[in-house]
């Protein structure tokens, strides 16, 4: 699920199964972002004073086409109809009809264990051909390419062919540009996605809570209370040894997308496994913060009590899950969108459980915090030889003006293709997706740009209209009506309540050079003593060694490193 759109449990199997010229360009970074080239204007390539050379101007459609390549790293879940493929479909040939775009694939590849950075990185050294525009959703890969020279400064592009939509959309975080800086250059567009999509609050067992008579936990003490009764005295019969009051895990993780236990240390004010911002404005390591030392105490007296599984330190994110589906653990941390997939399940195996969001609790001073999520999920590179790089704002602004958030009525109301991602019946009412003749496919994955274009507030506008007792009217809402939990309306609602207390990993910038060589050895050592202290295996002192390790084994100079990296590319 991580990363793909939530949906109903029937559907989600399918939901889960885009120097030369930037130098021309920097000349104009003030111009007008009205998707447009203003009347008499000076296009890239043209001296001042010379004719406007036409055929490199931003149009709406070209004539004769003009062609953007690109390269394809294919969804193993992704499906095609009409005997089509990622090289020639619905979305190529609508490129080609709507705007007079070209696009040319210059390879393919399905992306099962890394399949297409290994390609491209292949196709990077040997000197093969390299796309006009390739959507990476790798960080590191994406680092390893800016670094190579082969794209472009994007910003002077950007600020002079992107659409208001576009920039407006891009402005709700100043900080999405961040991770493709160099030098105070923008070299990559970031993909928007949208906002708070893996941030989390607590799922509780409502009417456990209702047949013990209790409130829902406001602070970590309430919560304690909380667990203890759903333990020893279970509303459902199980015995103490069969409940996980708390269901987390931390196998890959201490800072994850669900199950995960980061917000237990938000309540002594860190976030561990990232970079905050500390008192003095500098970006510290959450795990070593002082308030990790309380966190980690706090789960040792969970472990003893039983409130949290005994092998949490085995269990990933999907596995936190299955006692909450199975109907044996009262709270799970996780996302607005859970109660579809998988607590919709939970109903299937224990007749009227109901789970309810809640906030996360405070800690003893009054403070609270959770993993904040990025508005962004990849970015877009753009060779430094396309001939057309307007061409590709062309076809982008279109998404972003008509597409990512249209109005009752609008042409894409519905959806992109008609046949594919929706169909009307005979009446021409929307079918079900399970009804589309020929079966449904997510052809919006055929676009340049994964999932075409996103603003990362408007579903969270759209859930919040919908708490509001608003009956769905625009494609957004009904997506999220039809296709999300019925408590995810009001879990974005208790989520936004909350919106101060989201944190973000405010590092996003390559691995530094410290970081290269020493950051396996300081995840290990941070792995081993947390868990530790955690199974009380070693006593909480243990942090104070393991911080003072940390910093003299590199950490101190990544600490450095970091702060350089933030200094640059700070507003």
């Amino acid at each position: 699920m991580k990363g793909g759109t939530p949906v109903s449990t029937k559907n989600r199997k399918r939901w889960i199964a885009g120097l030369a010229l930037a130098a021309a360009f920097a000349a104009v970074v003030g111009c007008s972002g009205s998707g447009k080239s203003g009347e008499g204007e000076t296009p890239a390539g043209a001296a001042g004073g010379e004719p406007a050379k036409a055929d490199n101007e931003y149009k709406e459609k070209y004539d004769p086409p003009v062609t953007i390549s690109t390269v394809w790293g294919v969804d193993p879940a992704l499906t095609f109809k009409n005997n089509e493929t990622i090289e020639n479909n619905v979305a190529t040939r609508w490129a080609l009809d709507k705007f007079g775009i070209e696009i040319k694939s210059l390879w393919s590849v399905t992306d099962t264990n890394g399949a297409f950075a290994t390609k491209l990185r292949l196709a990077m050294s040997s000197g093969q051909e390299m796309p006009d525009i390739v959507t990476i959703g790798d960080a590191l890969l994406a680092q390893d390419l800016i670094d190579s020279g082969i794209f472009q400064e994007v910003g002077p592009l950007f600020d002079k062919y992107a659409s208001e939509t576009w920039k407006q959309a891009m402005a709700l975080d100043e900080n999405v540009w961040n991770p493709y800086t160099r030098d105070g250059k923008r070299m990559g567009i970031p993909v928007l996605d949208y906002a708070y999509n893996h941030d989390y609050l607590l799922w509780i067992r409502q009417d456990w809570l209702d047949d013990l008579k209790l409130e829902a936990p406001k602070t970590i003490e309430e919560l304690e209370a909380v667990m203890e009764a759903f333990k020893t005295r279970n509303p459902d019969g199980l015995k103490p040894g069969e409940v996980i009051p708390l269901s987390i895990g931390f196998k890959s993780s201490m800072n994850t997308w669900m199950g995960d236990p980061s917000w237990i240390f938000g309540a002594y004010g860190t976030i561990p496994q990232q970079w905050n911002v500390g008192a003095d404005g500098k970006l510290e390591y959450g795990s070593i913060h002082p308030g990790m030392k309380q966190g980690l105490q706090k789960l040792n007296e969970w472990y003893d009590k039983g409130y949290i599984p005994k092998e949490a330190a085995l269990w990933d994110e999907n596995k936190t899950s299955e006692p909450a589906v199975a109907g044996k653990a009262g709270i799970i941390p996780g996302p607005y969108w859970m109660s579809g997939w998988p607590l919709l399940d939970t109903a299937k195996n224990v007749e009227g459980a109901v789970w309810k969001p809640y906030p996360i609790p405070s800690g003893p001073d009054g403070k609270a915090g959770r993993h904040g999520t990025h508005f962004t999920n990849g970015v877009i590179l753009i060779n430094k030889n396309m001939k057309h790089p307007e061409a590709f704002f062309t076809y982008q602004n279109y998404l972003f003006d008509n597409f990512a958030n249209p109005e009752k009525g609008s042409e894409y109301d519905l959806g992109l293709f008609k046949g594919y991602d929706y169909d009307l019946d005979e009446n021409g009412k929307p079918l079900h997706l399970d009804n589309i003749p020929g079966g449904y496919v997510n052809s919006i994955r055929y676009l340049l740009v994964r999932d075409g274009a996103r603003i990362p507030d408007a579903q969270m506008k759209a859930l919040l209209n919908l708490a509001e007792g608003k009956e769905p009217e625009t494609r957004l809402e009904k997506e999220v009506k039809n296709n999300y939990g019925p408590e995810t309306p009001a879990a974005a609602k208790v989520l936004l309540e909350q919106e101060d207390i989201s944190m973000k990993d405010m590092f996003t910038g390559p691995a530094t050079k410290t970081m290269k060589t020493k950051m396996d050895y300081l995840n290990k050592i941070e792995s081993q003593t947390f868990n530790e202290i955690i199974y009380g295996e070693q006593p909480p002192e243990a942090f104070d060694k393991f911080v003072e390790t940390w910093k003299a084994s590199g950490g101190e100079q990544i600490t450095n490193e970091v702060n350089e990296w933030y200094d640059s590319v700070k507003k």
